[in-house]
C-alpha cells in the first residue's frame, strides 16, 4: 500500500538539520527534475519582488517566503514529517508515528507530493519552502505538467502491484496520474458530510474538514498496520475501525474508484462515522 499525501501551506519556519542532500532523498531519480525546479525558483525569486510574489501566489505579508526560497539550497533542514503543518498534518501525526513502532510503515507507504520536490518520504531532510503545484514557474510553466512526465517512471514502477490511497488534492494529483493496472488499484479519498435538514439526509462535499478527516484516515492505516490489497479489502478494514466509509461504483473498467468518507453531523457536532 502506499498513501499519497498532499503537502500543506502551513510549515515550520526554520530547522536545524546539515544543508539539503539532493541524493538522500526518496526517489533519487526525480534529482534532475528537482535541480531544474530549484534553480527555476531561485532565479524568480532573486529577480523584482513583485513579479515573484504574483507568479507564486504570495500575499503581501507573505513576503519572507522569497528568501526561505533563496536559501532553500543552504538551509538548515529538518525532516519533512515536521515541516508539514497543516490541519492533514496535525490529526495524522507524522514525527510520532517515527517515533513509533509503525515507523517502518511510514517510511515505506507514505509519500507526500511537493511543487518544488515533486514527492518526498516522511523522513526526507528538506529546507522550509514555498512553491505551490499550481504554479506555473518560469520557464518550466505548469509545475503539476511538469511532475507528471518526471514522476511517471519512477513512481510508477514503485507503486506497480500496491493499492494507491490518494489523499491528494486536485492540484497535486495532476501531478502523477495512475495508468492502466495501478490506476485500477487507486482509491481516491473523498469526504461528505451527512446531517439531517427538515427530516432529510442530506450529503455534501467539505474542505477543511476532509483534510482533518483525510489526516485521521491515514493515522488508522498506518497504526494499525492494514495492508489492503483491493479497494474493498481498504472499505473493509476501514469500516472495522469505526469509520463509515463507502465505495462508489467505477466510472469504467481499470479506473481509479473513489472512497467515500462519511462524517456524521447531529445536533450540530460533528463525529467520526
Amino acid at each position: 500500500m502506499l498513501v499519497l499525501l498532499p503537502p500543506s501551506e502551513g510549515k515550520a519556519g526554520s530547522g536545524e538539520g546539515p544543508r539539503l542532500d539532493p541524493g538522500s532523498l526518496t526517489l533519487p531519480e526525480l534529482a534532475p527534475a528537482r535541480e531544474q525546479v530549484l534553480a527555476a525558483l531561485t532565479e524568480l525569486c532573486a529577480g523584482p519582488e513583485d513579479v515573484a510574489m504574483d507568479v507564486l501566489g504570495l500575499t503581501a505579508n507573505q513576503a519572507d517566503a522569497l528568501k526561505r526560497n533563496l536559501d532553500a539550497a543552504t538551509a538548515p533542514t529538518l525532516r519533512a514529517a515536521e515541516l508539514y503543518t497543516g490541519v492533514l498534518y496535525e490529526r495524522l501525526g507524522l514525527p510520532g508515528l517515527l517515533d513509533s513502532p509503525a515507523a517502518g510503515r511510514v517510511r515505506e507507504r507514505v509519500l507526500v507530493f511537493s511543487g518544488l520536490w515533486g514527492v518526498v518520504g516522511p523522513a526526507d531532510r528538506l529546507p522550509p519552502y514555498r512553491l505551490s503545484m499550481g504554479v506555473r514557474l518560469p520557464p518550466l510553466g505548469g509545475l503539476g505538467a511538469h511532475w507528471r512526465r518526471a514522476l511517471a517512471g519512477p513512481l510508477g514502477g514503485l507503486a506497480e502491484g500496491r493499492l494507491l490511497v490518494d489523499c491528494r488534492s486536485t492540484a497535486y494529483a495532476a501531478a502523477f496520474r495512475p495508468t492502466g493496472a495501478a490506476a485500477g488499484r487507486t482509491v481516491a479519498v473523498r469526504v461528505l458530510r451527512e446531517r439531517e435538514v427538515g427530516g432529510t439526509v442530506e450529503r455534501s462535499v467539505v474542505s477543511h474538514m476532509a483534510k482533518a478527516t483525510r489526516g485521521d484516515i491515514a493515522r488508522a492505516l498506518l497504526v494499525e498496520g492494514v495492508d489492503a490489497d483491493t479497494p474493498e479489502e481498504l472499505v473493509a478494514a476501514l469500516r472495522d475501525l469505526g469509520h463509515t466509509a463507502e465505495l462508489a461504483p467505477a466510472a469504467r473498467a481499470g479506473a481509479p474508484r473513489v472512497m467515500d468518507v462519511v462524517v456524521r453531523d447531529r445536533g450540530g457536532s460533528v463525529r467520526r462515522g
